[in-house]
């Protein structure tokens, strides 16, 4: 079977190729799994690059969450068969005909869900989902996050208001309100003209700011600092942007800011089974309704990967990008 192999950390596209690896067999409590679809996270490119919180030993494979039918099972394992369809997240080195995962981490995919919603169901949602949950908002609340037209942020502004929680979006391109539009999501703010945070204001009717969530890093963390109200919360998700925050410590001081972190995995693998169980439930009912959309850009087969990574990071992208076999 082939698989993308990466020999050392780098640009994910010119490190990352396809390669002949020796077939795989399940172990105990295992699951061979042979690949549908799977999605490029940015966390993947960021592994690949060895820039993330997790670096994988040289040779490696790449990508983290996929859709496939269940090839073989080992020993232990009696509640998956071959041939279920199934969905996989946390299992590292899904760019490949073929992968083995814990079979506990397997879930079964009910045949209504298409492939191209199954391939991208656990990893985005849930950390949408979950940090959603940590913000402790009420009803009535108003938090606002950048990036907003990034995957993570388009789902929590979807998921936001069966809440009833407001969001305020900003994107950095005013090309951005128009897709986000297109998503049937509003209380999108573009930051690239004077007054934008007059119409921040605007929206909020100036209603106290909550919670921020930032995901592109330099000043634009310092932008959303600014407009949270007093005793507000700044999580730091992600850094499209830059590696570094540039906070005024005139906002973190008077305004008595906190401001924390968040990493989905960490937050995942220190989850209750219960609380795990009624985000999921939320999510499902959210797919269900049509309030939640996961909609694909493109998809490219393993042997384009330079293609793939590049379209990737391409403006304007609407949804995700996709590998198949």
């Amino acid at each position: 079977m082939r698989a993308l192999i990466q020999h050392q950390f780098g640009d994910p596209s010119t490190e990352l190729a396809l390669e002949d690896v020796p077939d795989l067999e399940p172990g105990p409590g295992q699951a061979v799994v042979r690949m549908v679809l799977s999605p490029i996270h940015n966390h993947d490119l960021w592994t690949a690059r060895g820039s993330y919180g997790f670096k994988p030993e040289m040779p490696a494979r790449a990508g983290s969450e996929a859709v496939g039918v269940v090839e073989a099972v080992g020993d232990e394992v009696d509640y998956l068969s071959p041939g279920q369809r199934v969905a996989s997240a946390g299992t590292f080195g899904v760019w490949a005909e073929q992968f083995v995962a814990n079979a506990a981490s397997l879930i079964p995919v009910p045949d209504e869900i298409p492939d191209e919603v199954a391939a991208q169901l656990v990893a985005m949602p849930m950390s949408a989902i979950s940090l959603l949950d940590s913000l402790d908002l009420s009803e009535g609340d108003w938090m606002i996050q950048n990036a907003a037209n990034g995957a993570v942020g388009r789902m929590v502004a979807q998921l936001a208001p069966s809440r009833g929680i407001n969001v305020v979006g900003l994107v950095r391109r005013a090309e951005g309100v128009e897709e986000m539009a297109n998503h049937g999501i509003a209380r999108i703010v573009a930051t690239d003209h004077d007054g934008w945070k007059d119409e921040v204001a605007a929206i909020t009717g100036g209603a106290p700011l909550k919670a921020g969530v930032e995901s592109v890093g330099g000043e634009a963390a310092s932008d959303v600092l600014s407009l949270l109200a007093e005793n507000g919360t700044l999580v730091v998700f992600g850094a499209m942007a830059s590696p570094t925050l540039q906070l005024s410590s005139g906002d973190v001081i008077f305004k008595q800011a906190t401001v924390r972190g968040f990493w989905g995995s960490k937050v995942s693998g220190s989850m209750s089974a219960d609380d795990r169980t009624r985000l999921m439930q939320e999510l499902f009912a959210r797919l269900s309704d049509g309030t939640l959309t996961l909609p694909v850009e493109a998809t490219y087969p393993l042997s384009e990967i330079a293609d793939a990574t590049r379209a990737n990071f391409a403006p304007g992208r609407a949804g995700k990008i996709l590998l198949r076999p």
